[in-house]
């Protein structure tokens, strides 16, 4: 085995970078062999060549220096066991023979394997979005020293000392889409998290508490460019035990690297290629359950930048009384969501006007085109305009400035526009053994998270909440399954069991917010629904419709009365909606309401699996620890007779005449 570097302290501890022919550099450029993020590291910092039978470190020149056993060196013949201090970041030189003896003490007994026992948890974060960031930050906070984590997102970018988010001047259009987040998911982050996303201004108390809402805390609206930047924020204070890298997780470029880790945390959303890359560990989605009459639903929604004039709990109430438009604001400013049947859904394009070709960038990509200043809706990335707001004959323009009157918008007060294709798959599992342990590595695990794991149709406002849930499980699950050794399928049995719940809870309401089922059992999509409503003879008054949606607003009133206040009155409710077209109240009533009977009740309580877990005084460990302990040692023991032996037999050395030791039948569970 050849000599390696491995990572003493910092967020490479326990890594390993094994020494070859060609140059093992260290900095902070993302080519580097060893990239150190610490902003006390240069570029290209030090390098380490092998010349002969011997490794040489060198310096190359850099700003704050190389130590070696605490002395500053800008050459030195490495010895093992030496120590190489780099900004915060230290690691040691193991030659060749002492590497195999570490690669060999998980065939040890346990009063050997001490420095298994102290290895830091190494987990790889595909994705810096809201979910692996607070992934990162949860498992940094239940477990400190004894986690190190790295997290790749290529939407970032280096600043001085910190990692940051590209602004649009790099090509990255930020999200300031208002999230719903529950008071079941933000009350399990750590509090320094919740103190610093809930800081005075920065959230609004929306909608009211619901069954997803703890000991009365409502839900919180917040925007996601927000939620991003604080967290992101959070995880540069944490250099020490996060370590942050602004470039794309790629399988095949960083793959040998995580191999090296125990997790791989795979949260890089809906479209993600590192799922992808290892579709054959994780099964082939199924999108028959989400599919009608053998056709796989997708709805198209746009999404418009506003700013409303409308109390909260006048947009409350209209938003739950139909399914065409769903507005969802922090102090009014948010975004309003316009369900599109599949004519409208065509007409979202975008024209080059210089080469005068039509683009789908708007809903494929998506981008987000925003207003100018000729008034005209602009795609920075692609130079293209939105094509609707340009013809006066627009069908869908025309809708589109209904839905702004319907919630208060002034049409200068819409700012852009994008949109969103949503569909839904059934994954068959979220955990899988992606490395199998070897001599040199440790075996890696796989997690789906996120998006990557449930991609949901945001109508009911759950997404991010699903992916919080999953990232505060798997959290929970690590720190009471790591031990120092490699993990096992029976380790993530409660996960994963949360896993399926949230699958099943989430799609299953979000399946209702786009079907609806009529009085004889015949189940249609809304956008049909919908396109059925706006067909209907235009001549048609809006008075029927008004006395339908009147109906519906007062029942839901109703039921909002004791937890919502200041709801309008039933002369403020039939005066506004009779400023819209028949068209638009058509298509309002027959949308129909949200179906709060359906989508309403019980919800998933990960609580259910980690919250009880009785712990020893002293070491606030689990009390089933010490037998799980055991039962892994005696599963060690038997799978290293069969596959790794020859290392085992490497590694002994009997003195003359010695009789070998008999070995004890081995049982793969402890007795109950």
């Amino acid at each position: 085995m050849p000599s390696v570097i491995v990572g003493h302290d910092g967020p490479l501890a326990g890594r390993r970078f094994p020494l070859g022919d060609a140059p093992t550099v260290f900095g902070r450029r993302q080519d580097a062999t060893v990239v150190i993020t610490c902003g006390r590291a240069s570029r290209s910092h030090a390098e380490v060549r092998r010349e002969g039978e011997r490794h040489v470190l060198r310096d190359l020149g850099s700003r704050n220096g190389t130590l070696v056993n605490g002395r500053r060196v800008t050459t030195h013949v490495l010895q093992p066991g030496d120590t190489i201090t780099i900004g915060n970041e230290r690691f040691r030189f193991v030659a060749s023979d002492d590497a195999v003896t570490i690669a060999a003490t998980s065939l040890l007994p346990p009063s050997a394997r001490q420095h298994a026992a102290d290895e830091p948890l190494r987990v790889t974060v595909a994705g810096g979005g809201p979910v692996g960031l607070s992934f990162a930050l949860l498992l940094e906070h239940l477990m400190g020293p004894r986690v190190a984590v790295t997290v790749y997102d290529g939407r970032w970018i280096e600043r001085g000392s910190r990692i940051v988010w590209k602004g649009a001047e790099h090509g990255n259009v930020r999200r300031q889409q208002v999230v719903t987040v529950q008071s079941r998911q933000y009350l399990n982050l750590p509090e320094a998290v919740q103190e610093r996303l809930f800081a005075a201004g920065s959230y609004s108390e929306m909608w009211p508490p619901g069954p997803d809402s703890i000991r009365g805390h409502a839900p919180r609206n917040l925007r996601i460019s927000f939620i991003e930047d604080t967290l992101l924020d959070l995880a540069n204070d944490k250099a020490g035990r996060i370590r942050l890298v602004p470039a794309r997780f790629s399988p095949d470029e960083h793959g040998e690297i995580a191999r090296q880790d125990h997790v791989l945390a795979i949260c890089d959303g809906g479209r993600s290629r590192t799922r992808e890359h290892f579709a054959a560990k994780f099964g082939t989605a199924d999108s028959s359950i989400y599919s009608l009459d053998g056709r796989h639903l997708q709805d198209v929604v746009l999404g418009l930048r506003v700013k409303s004039r409308l109390p909260d709990a006048m947009s409350v109430l209209l938003t739950v009384a139909q399914n065409r438009f769903l507005l969802n604001a922090l102090d009014g400013e948010g975004f309003l969501n316009m369900r599109l049947t599949d004519e409208e859904a065509k007409e979202v394009i975008g024209i080059d006007p210089v080469r005068h070709v039509f683009e789908e960038c708007v809903a494929a990509s998506p981008c987000m085109m925003g207003r100018d200043g000729h008034g005209d809706f602009h795609c920075s990335t692609h130079g293209t305009l939105f094509l609707p707001a340009l013809l006066k004959g627009s069908a869908l323009w025309r809708r589109v400035r209904e839905g702004l009157a319907m919630f208060g918008v002034a049409e200068d007060d819409l700012s852009a526009v994008t949109a969103f294709r949503l569909d839904m798959v059934q994954r068959p599992r979220f955990t899988a053994r992606l490395h199998a342990p070897t001599a040199s590595t440790p075996g890696t695990f796989g997690f789906l998270l996120g998006d990557a794991a449930n991609a949901i149709h945001f109508w009911p406002g759950r997404g991010l909440n699903s992916g919080l849930a999953s990232a505060i499980s798997l959290a929970r699950s690590l720190r009471q399954a790591w031990r120092g050794q490699s993990f096992r399928d029976a380790d993530f049995i409660r996960h994963e069991a949360a896993m399926a719940m949230l699958q099943y809870r989430h799609k299953s309401r979000a399946w209702q917010a786009m079907v609806t089922t009529d009085e004889q059992g015949v189940t249609q999509a809304i956008k049909d629904k919908i396109a059925t409503g706006l067909a209907e003879d235009d001549r048609t008054t809006g008075a029927a419709a008004i006395d339908v949606l009147m109906d519906r607003l007062r029942r839901i009133r109703g039921r909002l009365a004791q937890r919502v206040s200041g709801l309008p009155d039933d002369v403020r409710l039939r005066a506004h909606l009779g400023r819209l077209s028949a068209e638009t109240l058509r298509s309002l009533a027959v949308s129909g309401a949200w179906d709060t009977l359906v989508m309403g009740g019980e919800e998933v309580d990960i609580d259910i699996f980690y919250g009880q877990e009785p712990e020893d005084r002293k070491g606030a460990e689990p009390v089933w620890a010490p037998r799980l302990a055991r039962e892994r040692e005696e599963h060690t023991r038997v799978v290293s007779r069969g596959t790794l032996r020859p290392l085992r037999q490497a590694q002994e050395v009997r003195p003359a005449g010695a009789v070998p030791r008999p070995r004890a039948a081995g049982r793969l569970s402890a007795p109950a």
